[in-house]
């Protein structure tokens, strides 16, 4: 294998950047890899479709046209500022792309992410015409806002000038345009200009840092996976893949936890960078290894990031603590672009993955065996959220009329996230809460509820699905509301201008209550999603487990019977139960073999893991299981979560509880008979949990002896000691070592000064007294001994 098949550091923008990684396997595909890979070409030509030609025609004339408008701006810009007609004519200007677009793997009716890159003379205010904003919604007509917003080929214009990151966004020809502005300090951007360069950053703002990071980040990774032309195909055709995955299983979404575009390209790109000569199949297989093995909160960096030395940011390891899944964007200032991840949402997408490598994984196992034809499609089928909880959270957003419904449901969505994870994820005891991407263009609220029909007409909902944890249930009261009006009044509340009309309405569902809206495009009918769900839970592992353990308990409480009975049964009865034993020990060391087998660790995975043996960066090695041992207490939130053995108890998750709404809380109830759990005892399962979360453990037995017969010193009978008897009543007598003063506190807690000789506290001054002066010292204002010294406080003012 030559080096250049497995080099991947590149030069950009003046500087070489090396992978963060080390190659893990540089092997070309094999004969039998080039055909599993055919069968995912085959797919993804009928089944992840590109813009059409006439497509992408239109939206380079689209380009084109943007790109002649911007530069004519420009041009006015400068010559109102009186500048030489040559300086005019160098000022060029230049519009960029990021994204799925500049990737080349956008989708039908995607929208497209540009940059206009401008010269210091023109200003955020000339662009957006914010001197000049009439209650119409026009703006100054010399700015590029006022001239999109007149074009005849322009639909839906939108100004959003008080974002972080101002953007302009319209429909231009059909074609959906997201608009940025960034202002270099430089006088000329021509058409050769190198965005790529660090120095292009040198006097930037915030607002241009911000919005230059999108082509430079995307120019990076681009250029880190273009080795060769069929590792940069390899590269798109995996991206595509990964891109329909996480939409088809809920997880697009960067702004409610998930990954976005960004994140999707950083994830590939490294994966490539590990296997620099895959097939895009193996490679798509590999991907799923890497993340599901990945050791969070280990970032994800395709290289080291660089400080240029322009004063901006840079992300570091040592600011990074409360950071779940961290994944560092290449270029500079390098950012964590996964920053609204939770551990709710890392649980969530920890599962997928692991179901995405046991998919693929299968797929490539059937076929290196058989060369059989694989289906790709149960890879990319639906999420099943709607029948995977049995407690679902609506929440249903309305506006008055549907431009202000807009807005304010855009507002709400980009504090969903914050909501479920940090607020009800955090503080209600829950196993397992996941947000549901995708809005529902549909009005679930109570029919009861006091509502316009504009209101109902316009809303939007959205749904969270949730898993209460009974080991830390207290009580059988879930406080959602008091938490949806802590949300509403510190979250919502800041929304400008906030109208009547504009609310988000809460309502609890069991998941057989569901309106059938949710199961549409996924389900025949939600009679058949229900069937699904009952064909889930039958093999759920975990419940399957359950089963086998009970199986085996079983057998062998019948092989110690038997054993018992062979000494008094006879011989023809003895000869039976021998049979019976030798079965039930078959079935026993097949569950042996079967649990060895498991145990069996991957090649492939050892490879893995000992590249990520090198990338430890805290400064102290870990090995592998203190590794594993971080992620899973990541994952689970430091809480213990265990399952409930279900088929002992005789419950499920689906009719443990029962719904009662108020205007201030919403209950789960229990609908089965109430037992008093006291006068039970505990099972050795409980008895061990309540031990590894630290409680002191006392059977009935030992309660008799160190309980509650052992009386306290206080009840002690004895003469001894310093008793006091008066009449039949004894008291305690309480002496202490030393003596210590009584002191009276004011209503902050402050203890209250009542003077002595060298100090009498006085607000205000009532005249002479003979050897103490009236001024301000360390124990207030009053009169002081003279000669004694005196501290002033350090934080008087005079």
């Amino acid at each position: 294998m030559s080096s250049a098949t497995t080099d991947m550091s590149v030069k950009v923008g003046g500087r070489v950047f090396h992978p963060a990684l080390p190659v893990v396997d540089g092997a070309f595909p094999t004969k039998t890899e080039q055909g599993f890979q055919d069968s995912l070409t085959s797919f993804v030509s009928a089944n992840v479709p590109l813009e059409s030609r006439e497509g992408i025609q239109t939206r380079e004339r689209v380009l084109d046209s943007m790109g002649v408008l911007c530069r004519d701006w420009i041009r006015s810009v400068c010559a109102s500022k009186g500048l030489a007609p040559d300086v005019i004519d160098m000022a060029g200007g230049s519009l960029y792309t990021s994204g799925s677009y500049r990737l080349g793997v956008h989708e039908p009716g995607a929208d497209i992410d540009t940059i206009l890159v401008a010269p210091s003379f023109c200003r955020r205010t000339d662009f957006f015409g914010l001197n000049m904003v009439s209650e119409s919604g026009a703006r100054d007509p010399n700015s590029l806002a006022e001239r999109i917003r007149r074009h005849p080929d322009v639909e839906n214009f939108v100004a959003v000038d008080t974002a972080a990151v101002p953007i302009l966004t319209f429909d231009w020809s059909g074609v959906n345009i997201d608009l940025l502005f960034a202002r270099v300090n430089t006088n000329s951007v021509p058409p050769n200009f190198d965005i790529d360069n660090d120095s292009v950053l040198d006097g930037a703002d915030g607002a241009t840092e911000k919005s230059l990071n999108g082509p430079r980040v995307t120019n990076l990774i681009a250029k880190l996976v273009s080795g060769t032309p069929d590792r940069y195909q390899t590269f798109l055709t995996v991206v595509r893949c990964v891109r329909k995955w996480a939409k088809y299983r809920g997880l697009y979404s960067n702004k409610m936890g998930y990954w976005g575009g960004v994140n999707i390209n950083i994830g590939v790109a490294l994966t490539i960078q590990m296997y620099p000569n895959a097939c895009a199949a193996s490679l798509l297989r590999k991907f799923f290894l890497v993340f599901k093995t990945w050791r969070w909160p280990q970032p994800v960096m395709l290289t080291k990031p660089h400080d240029a030395g322009y004063g901006l940011p840079v992300w570091s390891l040592q600011g990074a603590a409360r950071q779940i899944a961290p994944m560092i964007t290449p270029a500079y200032p390098a950012m964590n672009s996964s920053l609204s991840v939770s551990r709710q949402t890392l649980q969530i997408m920890q599962a997928e993955f692991e179901r995405g490598h046991a998919i693929v994984d299968s797929f490539w196992k059937r076929y290196n065996a058989n060369q059989v034809e694989i289906d790709w499609n149960s890879l990319f089928a639906p999420s099943d959220f709607f029948i995977s909880y049995p407690h679902y959270l609506s929440l249903c957003i309305v506006g008055p009329t549907q431009n202000e419904a807009q807005a304010w449901c855009s507002f709400v969505e980009s504090r969903l996230r914050k909501l479920v994870s940090d607020q009800l994820g955090r503080s209600l005891p829950l196993k397992r809460i996941q947000l549901w991407p995708k809005k529902i263009e549909h009005c679930v609220a109570d029919k009861g509820a006091i509502l316009t029909l504009a209101q109902r007409q316009n809303a939007v909902t959205y749904f969270v699905g949730f898993q209460v944890d009974k080991y830390r249930m207290r009580g059988t009261e879930l406080n959602i509301e008091g938490t949806l009006q802590k949300f509403r009044e510190w979250d919502l509340l800041k929304f400008q201008p906030l109208l009547t009309g504009m609310d988000i309405l809460a309502k609890v569902f069991k998941v057989k209550e569901l309106p059938k809206v949710c199961f549409v495009d996924v389900y025949e009918s939600k009679e058949a999603a229900m069937r699904k769900r009952r064909i889930m839970l039958d093999a759920d592992p975990a419940r399957q487990e359950r089963k086998r353990k009970a199986k085996l308990d079983e057998l062998k409480a019948k092989m110690a019977l038997i054993q018992r009975k062979k000494d008094s049964e006879n011989d023809k009865k003895r000869k039976q139960d021998e049979i019976e034993l030798e079965e039930a020990e078959v079935i026993l060391e097949a569950n042996e073999s079967a649990v060895a087998s498991e145990a069996a660790v991957n090649e492939e995975t050892n490879l893995l893991e000992s590249a990520l043996d090198n990338i430890q960066d805290s400064g102290e090695t870990k090995s592998r299981e203190e590794a594993e041992a971080d992620k899973k207490k990541l994952l689970s939130g430091d809480q213990l979560e265990k399952e409930v053995d279900e088929e002992a108890q005789g419950a499920s998750d689906d009719d443990d509880y029962g719904y009662t709404a108020g205007r201030n809380l919403l209950s789960l109830m229990p609908t089965r008979p109430k037992r008093d759990m006291r006068s039970l005892p505990p099972t050795e399962e409980e008895l061990e949990i309540l031990q590894t979360l630290g409680y002191s453990v006392v059977t009935d037995d030992e309660n008799k002896v160190i309980g509650a017969s052992m009386p306290g010193p206080w009840c002690s009978s004895g003469t001894g000691g310093d008793m006091a008897i008066v009449g039949n009543i004894k008291r305690v007598r309480i002496k202490f070592l030393e003596p210590f003063d009584v002191v009276e506190l004011d209503p902050l807690g402050h203890v209250i000064d009542k003077g002595d000789d060298d100090f009498s506290p006085c607000k205000n001054w009532t005249g002479r007294k003979a050897g103490f002066e009236f001024k301000l010292g360390e124990r207030g204002m009053g009169y002081y001994r003279t000669g004694k010294p005196v501290v002033v406080p350090s934080n008087t003012i005079y």
